[in-house]
């Protein structure tokens, strides 16, 4: 039998350009692959997955290197890297956009600006759009147009199929409709690798944004006016709020309207009466503009990082609040944070099953941030962020598969809620030999064959 050759951009620990090639966005926990394979094309991917089961050699599929975890990395394994296939197809007369699924969001935005178009997505330019809209994918226009991947329509996926081989199908609503359901928010990385996306486009041309920022003084009122008010505002308006760490002495609100300012001016009221805020910014700008306000260029570069996350049903009590101030008062460093999003609105109007991703029915997703500069200062880090989480866990629910925390036991059900046994049902059929396998990856049932 003819063996299979890798194809594409092959990296090795020989060349120059492999200490490059290995660099995730996070730094912590640095892995060694044997081959890093930058595929060039849809057969390139073939070619890999064959070679990697021919050889019997642990594989992982990479492309915008920010898996939270560095599970897109293997040591003495093989590294099938899409980032170098992202092309963009735009079709205005369907409204829809043929995306590779190795672009990275910043490209997509900007590609897809040049037609007056966009689709929901994240803020960090560098982040991978695969992984994101896999696992779901939330930003600033997720409550007026929906999860990222409530606007996808299909996706051309590599599966493994048989002992050795290796095979390209399309899923969408009418094509393995079970497939495309796991794709959307099932995460990355479970069924095969997918290399395109098409999605469905919004018109998009002048937006508006505004930030405001309180002392550490207004933390509990800041706080619990946005989380009042962010869920529950205009569906056309999704916020954030930044907590930091007391000794950055900064809680930071910012937001995108898709509307006027003045009108956003008036939405914002119940928190611009709140404390005393200052550094206010509320303006109009150009929809590219906004991309580039919310893009944080720190969040972009390779770091020591932890991060943890978990999703708010109702209100955060005042006890909870004191219990968060608590932790950034004692905060390692002042780069650590907790960071919310608010839900609701498009993103609340799909039933928790009619998608992979489950949490349909919550007000806020929940991040929890930490970075730092040496390798003594990891554990205490590490060590921060898991007590936040615990500490916590008594008014959340559950965590988003795009923020994995190898410390969650289960976490099967953390990331999927009820929708994990159908996830495995669709494993089972599509990856029956677990050939897509990682610390996290959705396990097959066992099957008798």
């Amino acid at each position: 039998m003819e063996k299979t050759e890798l194809t594409g951009r092959i990296v090795t620990p020989t060349d120059p350009e492999y200490e490059q090639a290995i660099i995730n966005n996070n730094l912590n926990d640095q892995k060694y692959p044997k081959i890093i394979v930058f595929c060039q094309n849809t057969e390139d991917v073939l070619n890999a997955l064959k070679w990697a089961r021919e050889k019997c050699i642990p594989f992982r599929v990479r492309s915008g290197r920010h898996s939270y975890e560095n599970f897109s990395l293997v040591n003495d394994g093989l590294v099938i890297d899409i980032s170098e296939m992202c092309n963009i197809q735009v079709d205005l007369e369907t409204m829809t956009a043929k995306i590779e699924a190795g672009a990275s969001l910043g490209n997509v935005y900007q590609e897809l600006w040049e037609y007056g178009m966009t689709i929901p997505a994240g803020t960090e330019s560098s982040v991978g759009l695969a992984g994101l809209a896999l696992g779901g994918g939330i930003g600033m226009l997720s409550r007026v147009f929906g999860l990222t991947c409530d606007n996808l329509l299909e996706v051309e996926i590599v599966k493994a199929s048989g002992h050795q081989g290796a095979e390209l199908i399309k899923a969408n609503k009418q094509l393995h409709r079970d497939l495309f359901w796991a794709c959307c928010g099932g995460g990355g990385g479970n069924f095969g690798i997918v290399t395109s996306f098409t999605f469905k486009l919004h018109p998009v041309s002048q937006v508006s944004v505004f930030s405001i920022t309180w002392g550490w003084d207004d933390f509990e009122a800041a706080f619990d006016a946005w989380q009042h008010w962010a869920p529950e505002t205009d569906v056309c308006l999704t916020s954030e709020i930044e907590c930091r760490a007391k000794a950055a002495d900064q809680i930071i609100a910012q937001g995108e309207f898709v509307g006027s300012a003045n009108k956003l001016q008036r939405l914002l009221q119940p928190l611009l009466e709140t404390g005393s805020p200052t550094n206010i910014l509320i303006k109009e700008v150009p929809y590219i503009e906004a991309v580039h306000f919310f893009d944080d260029p720190n969040g972009n570069l390779p770091a020591n990082r932890k991060r943890s996350g978990s999703f708010v049903a109702k209100p955060f009590p005042r006890k909870a609040i004191l219990e968060m101030k608590h932790f950034l008062a004692n905060a390692p460093n002042r780069d650590s944070a907790i960071w919310h999003q608010s839900l609701t609105g498009e993103v609340g109007r799909v039933a928790p099953d009619e998608t992979a991703f489950y949490y349909r029915d919550v007000i806020i997703a929940q991040e929890y941030l930490a970075k730092w500069r040496h390798p003594f200062e990891e554990r205490e880090n590490i060590r921060w962020i898991e007590q936040v989480r615990r500490a916590l866990s008594r008014y959340t629910t559950g965590d988003y598969v795009n923020w994995p925390d190898r410390f969650i036991k289960d976490w099967l059900t953390a990331y999927y809620g009820k929708n994990v046994n159908r996830l495995r049902e669709v494993k089972t059929i599509y990856d029956p030999f677990n050939v897509f396998k990682f610390p996290q990856s959705i396990p097959p049932f066992r099957k008798r064959f």
